[in-house]
This record gives C-alpha cells, sequence and structure tokens, in this order.
C-alpha cells in the first residue's frame, strides 16, 4: 500500500483517521486566547495543505513536504523542530487571521515548540516500553496543541457540517531517540459540537488519535511513510509510483547503481538498510520528477548523532496581503464547504 499503515493505536480509539478537511478557506468566529489580546471576530483559517514524506533511513531520518495549493493563502507544511531530536510536520487549519485587521490570532506551526500541556492522571496514556518518558513527551505536546485549538475553536457558535470523520487538524512527529531508536507519529484531532438552545453550539476539538507508524510490527515492510491533507484528490504516492514502475522514477533508478539500489531497498521494505545521504539524493530527485516544478518543498534531517538540521530549509513566505475585501456569500468556509472537484 502507497499509504502507511500504523502499528497500533495506544489510546482508546481502533481505526484510522481519514487526512481530510474540506474547507478551503473558513471564514469562523474564533474566541482569541489571552496572549493575543483579541476579542471574538470573524477569522479566516488558512491550511497548511500538501504531502509530508518521511524515509527512516539506516542512520538518520529525512523529512520531506510538497505543498498542495488548494486555496491562494495555503501554507507550506513544514518541519518544526521540536527538540535536538524530535520535529513535527502541523497540517490542516495552521494560521487563524483576523480579516479586518489582518492581526494573525494563531500560527500553530510556528508556536509548536512552546505548546505543552499538562496530562490528567486518571486519563489513557501511551505506552512506549522502556521509553514512558517519551511517549509522556509527546504526549505533553499533542494536549498543549489541543489546548491551542479549543482556544481558537471554542468561538464557533454556528452549526457547522463536517462530517464527522474529518480531521480540523493533524501533527506528524518523527524523532530519533538515543538508545531507543526512531519512531513515527500521527496525532489525528477532530472536532464536536453540541447544541446548547436555539441556534446557539458548543465547539470543542477532542482529545487526539494517537498512530504510531514507525517501528513497524515485525515483518512488516520498512519503507516510506507518506501523509496527505487533504487526502481527498491526492496523487498516487511515491511507493505507489515505484510499484507501478513509473518511467519518472525509473529513470532515477536507472541512472547509477546508487540509485538503483535505494529503489530496490524501499520497495523491498528494507529503508533502514540505505544510507542518509543515498536516500536523500533519491528523495530530491523523485520529487523534483513528480511534483510541478513551482511547488514549494522542504526537507529535513534528524541524524542519529547530529539531531534536526535543514537540507532544504522553506522559501520565505509571500507577503501579508492588504486589506481584503469583504467576503462573498458564496465563498466556502466550514458551514458550507466547497465541493471537490
Amino acid at each position: 500500500m502507497g499509504r502507511p499503515n500504523p502499528r497500533r493505536v495506544p489510546t482508546q480509539r481502533l481505526a484510522a483517521t481519514a487526512l481530510f478537511v474540506v474547507l478551503l478557506v473558513c471564514a469562523l468566529p474564533v474566541a482569541a486566547q489571552k496572549t493575543y489580546d483579541a476579542s471574538s471576530e470573524e477569522s479566516v483559517a488558512n491550511l497548511a495543505a500538501g504531502r509530508v514524506v518521511i524515509l527512516v533511513a539506516k542512520d538518520a531520518i529525512l523529512i520531506a513536504t510538497v505543498e498542495n495549493p488548494v486555496e491562494a493563502e495555503t501554507r507550506l507544511p513544514t518541519p518544526t523542530k521540536l527538540s535536538n531530536e524530535r520535529a513535527g510536520v502541523f497540517l490542516g487549519a495552521v494560521e487563524w487571521v483576523s480579516p479586518s485587521s489582518q492581526k494573525e490570532l494563531a500560527r500553530l506551526d510556528i508556536e509548536l515548540p512552546h505548546l505543552r500541556g499538562r496530562l490528567i492522571a486518571s486519563g489513557p496514556h501511551l505506552q512506549q516500553g522502556i521509553e514512558g518518558s517519551e511517549a509522556m513527551d509527546i504526549e505533553a505536546t499533542g494536549q498543549g496543541l489541543l489546548e491551542r485549538l479549543n482556544a481558537v475553536a471554542g468561538g464557533l457558535h454556528d452549526k457547522i457540517d463536517l462530517p464527522s470523520d474529518e480531521p480540523l487538524a493533524q501533527l506528524i512527529i518523527a524523532d530519533f531517540l538515543t538508545g531507543y531508536g526512531p519512531e513515527v507519529w500521527q496525532l489525528t484531532y477532530k472536532m464536536k459540537q453540541e447544541l446548547e438552545h436555539g441556534e446557539y453550539w458548543n465547539t470543542r476539538v477532542l482529545r487526539p488519535v494517537y498512530l504510531q507508524f514507525w517501528p513497524p510490527e515485525k515483518g512488516q515492510p520498512r519503507t516510506l511513510m507518506e501523509f496527505d491533507y487533504p487526502e481527498s484528490g491526492a496523487p498516487p504516492t511515491l511507493l505507489d509510483l515505484l510499484r507501478q514502475n513509473d518511467p519518472r522514477l525509473k529513470k532515477i533508478a536507472a541512472s547509477d547503481t546508487t540509485m538503483a539500489e535505494v529503489s530496490t531497498h524501499l520497495l523491498g521494505g528494507d529503508s533502514n538498510k540505505v544510507p542518509a545521504s543515498d536516500g536523500t539524493q533519491f528523495l530530491r530527485a523523485a520529487l523534483a520528477a513528480t511534483t510541478p516544478p513551482n511547488a514549494r518543498k522542504t526537507m529535513a534531517i534528524i541524524g542519529r548523532e547530529t539531531g534536526v538540521q535543514w537540507i532544504l530549509a522553506p522559501p520565505p513566505e509571500p507577503n501579508k496581503p492588504g486589506p481584503q475585501k469583504e467576503r462573498s456569500p458564496d465563498a466556502p468556509s466550514l458551514a458550507k464547504p466547497s465541493l471537490p472537484h
């Protein structure tokens, strides 16, 4: 399969969650957090949309991202350094802005390193063998992001007609832990509304679902992990293209023996036998060959000894737009999403 399969769900949920959200731009009233000192008002939530590709190599973890410009204000999913050995990629409603003042109310990918919540002692927790403290650290990050999401989404009091299985946001976490090795997690956040009275709804973001994708179960292939947001309409994954003998990737594999070996290891489920330098060369060539030339990309590496470093740093973000015109009543929103083409 081209999409990754989780090894287990360590909390109370046992089903994978779809990586999809139907909004392109959402006009939402948000309750501003105290640190932003902003009143509740209409806001625009811009998406971090695109693909995250993770290759666990012999001596490092490679994280590549490619944008999917579903809308003019799409943000490039970008690895964020959470510690020297851990990085996270935020997907979904990442930037919350007031269209009237152009004031940024939240930028969740930038805030990630500082979002840490307190865990409830009686609640379910991740189990990770002898590395329990590291699992608690991932949970603390997940809880901190949950609290921040609730701060910006808690002001939604209109009915939002999203299917129950569609997430508001996701967080992909990869790390290379001393004494344990590499691991990859996916945290999925969904939203729930309850009618209080009349047309007044209370909105909250639910506790995240934690799925572990690396290490895989014994006997399962060790190969590329690829996450798309939104998943609907996403192109075939690199692994699918390799299995289909796509001519663009076939040409890369035929270019020299090193690239042929990388391709063989990925198809054979032995990505952990690929040197990081060779994996970097293959990923950069493969993404360049299979994505639009103007698509923005990033690539980071988490080395066993060197920690988190850039291979391809994100390009500068475009300048903030000037004051926006009044939104058209036909513009897509969470309450009235645009239909996929």
